[in-house]
């Protein structure tokens, strides 16, 4: 039977009481504010957000360094991104997400390679500004075709002082026309990867934009239709799988990042004539920037599920002719016949399925839709490093009365699962292994584990697969979850 919207709300708010009465007082009074259930009308889901996480508690966030190196810079292909900092920093990031991209590793690409300055103790003590000097020296002469370089700082850098922007200027002198971009995200600034991607943005605009004129690229021919997508890092492909509908309507895509992106694409990015903005919590800054200084406009868009795509594909074609506005309509019916028959074949087998999501960027929100296209219904979801205006903005996913949390820490969310009971969890790596052992079926929603695209017509069929073959695998009746058990 299922329960009312106000049968949910009253469970939710028994569940977070009982959740916080393992936490001494004070910490319990401050994770209050973190959950809580989204109320129909209101403008946010009520929860406070980017706030330092407790100390004591099983965070699954990221630090700024990754923000920066592992989301917007080292998607870049063809520039190296040195981690400046004891290999640590850079063996954990290296190659963690699944970045797709064309070339050849080693000669015109880097992003599954790692370099780093590995600092010793003796770095920590006297800088590591020579260091660095001699790294790019050796870069240049083993890669050649790299078209630039972006230097990751680790925290060391900010704790000892490393004069990253001289070396930067130095360099970029010494090689005339590299860019070489220094990006001050080192770990321990801000509370989550949240800040590595503004800084990041930042050092866009300044070591990139701002040294780029874009009047004087002569090679560059614009046209009326030309578009930017922005926030997109090919996970599994699925830049690729945006690009194709926005090309089949009639657009042109003159850059694409950072996912298999350049570093030419992003210099060409201020002649677009339309920004397309996927992950809004890590661009939406570059954006509304290149709104301000170059008067271009930002739309952000959702490919997940046939609902949104077409909502999304509307939206986008309304701010160009009439021309592109009836490809849309024609791309839309075009993929009609497959859309139907994807959702004939798994409907029937996931309807009804409860599914609860805590993930990073934009999946919190935009995946819902996909979801509700093959009849599930999540009923919990919430945000690693998300702002108030993400929390805004999934009050237009969300239905009344979801579980809302934010930041949630590992005892919380184990907690919710074995109470609220889903049918699937959609998380990250950290999370995976807890909830398979419990005996729930588990999606890695940060990179499609291992599978994908997810993105657009084609993505959605490789999505509605993978829900069903996690739910549906016969391996679950050799582990029962905790509540089976107990029954």
């Amino acid at each position: 039977m299922t329960a009312t919207v106000e049968e949910r709300k009253a469970a939710n708010k028994a569940l977070i009481d009982e959740v916080l009465k393992a936490y001494p007082e004070k910490m319990a009074k401050r994770r209050a504010k973190h959950l809580g259930t989204f109320e129909e009308g209101k403008p946010d889901c009520g929860v406070k957000s980017n706030i330092k996480s407790l100390p004591g508690v099983m965070t699954i966030r990221g630090c700024a360094y990754a923000g920066s190196k592992g989301v917007v810079w080292g998607p870049i292909k063809d520039m190296i991104h040195i981690s400046h900092g004891p290999v640590g920093c850079g063996q954990y990031s290296w190659a963690a997400r699944r970045n797709y991209y064309i070339g050849t590793t080693g000669i015109d690409t880097f992003v599954t390679m790692q370099f780093t300055s590995d600092f010793q103790e003796k770095d920590i003590v006297f800088g590591g500004d020579k260091k660095l000097d001699k790294i790019i020296d050796e870069i240049q002469e083993l890669f050649p075709l790299n078209k630039g370089i972006s230097i990751q700082s680790e925290c060391p850098i900010g704790l000892i002082g490393d004069d990253i922007e001289a070396v930067s200027k130095k360099k970029s002198t010494q090689y005339e026309g590299h860019t070489i971009v220094p990006v001050r995200c080192e770990g321990f600034r801000g509370v989550s990867q949240s800040l590595g991607h503004h800084l990041a943005n930042d050092a866009i605009r300044d070591w990139v934009f701002d040294k780029t004129d874009p009047e004087k690229r002569p090679e560059f021919e614009s046209t009326p239709y030309d578009v930017a997508i922005i926030g997109d890092y090919n996970i599994g492909g699925d830049a690729w799988s945006s690009r194709i509908l926005l090309e089949e309507i009639g657009l042109r895509v003159i850059a694409q990042w950072s996912g298999d992106g350049s570093i030419a694409e992003l210099e060409n990015t201020p002649k677009a004539k339309l920004n397309v903005l996927h992950c809004y919590r890590s661009m939406n800054y570059i954006s509304r920037h290149m709104e301000e200084k170059y008067g271009i406009p930002w739309v952000e868009y959702n490919f997940f599920g046939p609902t949104m795509i077409e909502k999304s594909l509307r939206e986008i074609a309304s701010h160009f002719d009439e021309t592109i506005k009836a490809n849309a309509e024609k791309v839309i019916q075009k993929y009609r016949p497959l859309v139907d028959a994807v959702i004939a074949k798994f409907k029937p087998r996931l309807e009804g399925k409860k599914v609860m999501l805590f993930v990073g960027g934009l999946r919190p929100r935009h995946v819902i839709g996909a979801y509700e296209d093959l009849g599930m219904d999540v009923v919990g979801t919430g945000y690693e490093f998300g702002h108030n205006d993400d929390y805004q903005r999934t009050t237009h996913y969300v239905k009344d009365g979801t579980l809302i949390y934010d930041d949630v820490t590992g005892y919380e969310f184990e907690k919710f699962v074995e109470q609220v009971q889903p049918d699937l969890v959609g998380s990250g790596i950290k999370e995976k292994y807890v909830f398979q052992k419990m005996g729930v079926p588990f999606r890695q929603m940060h990179s499609w584990d291992y599978s994908g695209p997810y993105h657009g017509y084609d993505g959605f069929a490789i999505f509605a697969r993978d829900m069903d073959m996690a739910i549906s695998s016969p391996v679950w009746s050799l582990a029962k979850a905790p509540w089976k058990n107990a029954a």
